[in-house]
């Protein structure tokens, strides 16, 4: 065999053998990819694919940082995560937006995935402190029936990690799996909050705040912060409803129902017990803190007319008792307690009515 076959004969060997490896390794890097797919897809809440994000995939793909920033416009996500007793300030990679502008600059460029070196004036909204920035970034949108609801932050302290002439192929496949499964989960968690929703009104319903009343009272008294409840009625409800009708009453029942959630924090709970009475759980609240916000809640239904459907104007009252959570006796069990928190904050709001309606009486 002569000289140049041979030479030719070992480039075609190494060629070969580097055919082979590149093989190799995009298969390795496939199978990655679907294992990725299938964690994504296999996470059955919410909780369980942010720890699949935040956790497996983050250290899989070897980041040094990532984020996952969602448009939460109505606060819908927020308020799920509140019942499912999430803290966010505990999970600063999860991060939330009224709307895109909040992205910055960043936000005319979301079409498609965001790569080159780390910049704090363009990266900043999606890498915020207290985070470290990292030297790299990708930022992949993610996009569902053609509208953004929001973007995941990959970031790594190699500089040449993420460069903008890299193909985004992958980056874009994961992005569209991982918006299908958070549309997916939020969905499931909001199926699950329907069932405990008051349709009329958008608020929770009975079963909701005393299953939260009980888990909260659990927590007051592990932690030892201060719990206070309002019991709040419409004044002269039946009145209205003979004299204007049902429906009127259905609509003065929403309005009263989002005057009191106005006035209330994310974190507190409020819902309709029936008929024309709403309880409110105000969580880390001194009996002083929610006598206030009651007395704002009395003033936001007394002072401004509500306007029907019908562009007949009624003026409306509420009366709301108030109850701040007593240390309960060593063998009484949560749910007694719960039973007699409610009951004192009932028995404040009979006073109240008692003494000529409109007004907050809390416990003495």
């Amino acid at each position: 065999m002569s000289q140049e076959l041979l030479a030719e004969n070992l480039r075609l060997r190494k060629q070969l053998s580097q055919l082979l490896a590149q093989a190799k390794q995009n298969q390795q890097i496939l199978q990655r990819h679907q294992t990725f797919d299938l964690q994504f897809i296999g996470a059955g809440s919410f909780l369980e694919l942010i720890d699949t994000i935040f956790h497996s995939f983050a250290s899989s793909a070897s980041l040094d940082t990532l984020t996952l920033s969602l448009l939460d416009p109505e606060y819908a996500i927020r308020r799920i995560l509140v019942e499912l007793d999430v803290h966010l300030s505990e999970m600063p990679q999860l991060l939330f937006l009224q709307d895109e502008s909040e992205f910055g600059e960043l936000s005319t460029q979301l079409s498609g995935p965001v790569l080159g070196g780390y910049s704090e004036q363009f990266h900043g909204h999606v890498f915020p402190e207290p985070l470290s920035p990292p030297a790299s970034v990708a930022i992949v949108p993610l996009i569902r029936r053609g509208a953004l609801i929001g973007c995941i932050g990959l970031g790594s302290n190699d500089v040449t990690r993420f460069a903008p002439h890299m193909s985004t192929d992958f980056l874009e496949h994961m992005a569209s799996i991982l918006a299908i499964c958070l549309e997916n989960v939020i969905n499931t968690e909001r199926l699950k909050h329907i069932g405990l929703t008051d349709t009329l009104t958008g608020v929770n319903n009975r079963r909701y705040v005393e299953r939260r009343l009980v888990e909260e009272i659990g927590r007051s008294q592990r932690h030892g912060y201060p719990l206070s409840c309002m019991y709040i009625d419409i004044d002269h409800f039946k009145q209205i409803n003979d004299s204007i009708g049902h429906q009127a009453g259905d609509e003065v029942l929403r309005d009263v129902a989002a005057r009191i959630k106005a006035e209330l924090r994310l974190s507190d709970a409020l819902g309709r017990f029936g008929g024309e009475e709403f309880v409110a759980l105000l969580i880390d609240a001194q009996r002083d803190d929610a006598v206030s916000v009651a007395e704002r809640i009395r003033r936001s239904v007394a002072e401004q007319p509500m306007i029907l459907g019908s562009g007949e104007q009624i003026d409306v009252t509420v009366s709301i008792g108030v109850a701040s959570l007593a240390t309960s006796k060593d063998h009484e069990s949560v749910e007694k307690t719960a039973q007699k928190f409610l009951a004192r904050a009932d028995q404040a709001l009979y006073q109240a009515k008692k003494n000529g309606r409109n007004r907050v009486i809390s416990e003495s």
